[in-house]
């Protein structure tokens, strides 16, 4: 605000590496693979480059981070709301477009009444106990829009956001697209399916993010899915448990989907869950 309070709303990151814009990549929020350290140093750096520029209103800073040095480059700062500002209200619930006007009125952050708890002044920073997962709609900047999701973990997230990007698909599918290196070298809409068959057929994280440079947090967090379908594939339909329904949603499977792996239907697996009183 102009009387230099500032505080930093959402932090986000984005799955695949530099090089591939932010339109186009799947983003997480908040970010999952950067230590307390880097994640300081970057937030810092945010507040001193804000107030240099002497913005008052709402601004995102992007950087590009090298994960193996803590070197750092800015890419862009938008002094404006952007494609970033509208993903990151939403991901946090916190009005940034409204707080935006009312500081460029002149008034101040904590005296500016915050919309989400109704209490206190918008003067805090949002702290999220889930995840959000944006994926684009189409690819190779031709996107119609874009699919958010929201999950206790990862996996559940980005489950959730595959399924809404396109309805045939039931989530993170080892049988959509077949191994294909080349096409893991190359970032397009349906890479994410290309690596799903990947994981499937044995290739290793480090040869995985030798191809991809996706981190290797993501690339485990996506095996753990994919370790889980070789489980339901191998469970009985007869003998789904209750432990075994609960992780499954958990880590975002659908009802469709878990019938897919044990060779049953929708409906029996939604009765199953419900006998288990497995909800939401």
């Amino acid at each position: 605000d102009a009387y230099d309070n500032c505080i930093t709303v959402c932090n986000m990151e984005n799955v695949d590496p530099l090089g591939i814009h932010t339109g186009e990549s799947i983003v997480v929020a908040p970010s999952q693979t950067l230590s307390n350290k880097e994640y300081n140093m970057l937030r810092t750096t945010a507040i001193n480059v804000i107030k240099h520029f002497g913005i008052i209103g709402e601004c995102n800073i992007q950087y590009a981070l090298n994960p193996n040095t803590e070197e750092y480059y800015i890419i862009e700062v938008n002094a404006r709301l952007s494609r970033s500002s509208a993903l990151a209200s939403k991901a946090t619930g916190y009005p940034l477009a409204y707080v935006a006007a009312k500081l460029a009125l002149g008034i101040r952050l904590p005296d500016i009444h915050n919309s989400v708890t109704g209490k206190t002044t918008a003067c805090f920073e949002p702290s999220l106990d889930y995840c959000v997962v944006k994926i684009q709609i189409g690819s190779s900047m031709k996107s119609v829009g874009e699919v958010m999701a929201i999950g206790r973990k990862f996996e559940e997230a980005f489950q959730k956001a595959l399924r809404m990007v396109d309805e045939n698909i039931n989530g993170f599918d080892p049988y959509v697209k077949t191994p294909n290196d080349e096409e893991l070298e190359k970032p397009t809409d349906k890479r994410m399916f290309v690596l799903a068959a990947s994981i499937k057929a044995g290739y290793t994280i480090d040869r995985l993010y030798e191809l991809t440079k996706i981190d290797r947090w993501f690339l485990h967090k996506m095996k753990n899915i994919i370790d889980y379908y070789v489980v339901l594939e191998n469970t009985d339909h007869t003998k789904l448990s209750h432990d075994v329904l609960l992780r499954a949603k958990r880590i975002g499977f659908s009802d469709k989907q878990i019938a897919a792996a044990v060779k049953s239907s929708e409906l029996a697996v939604r009765i199953q869950r419900q006998e288990s009183n497995i909800r939401p």
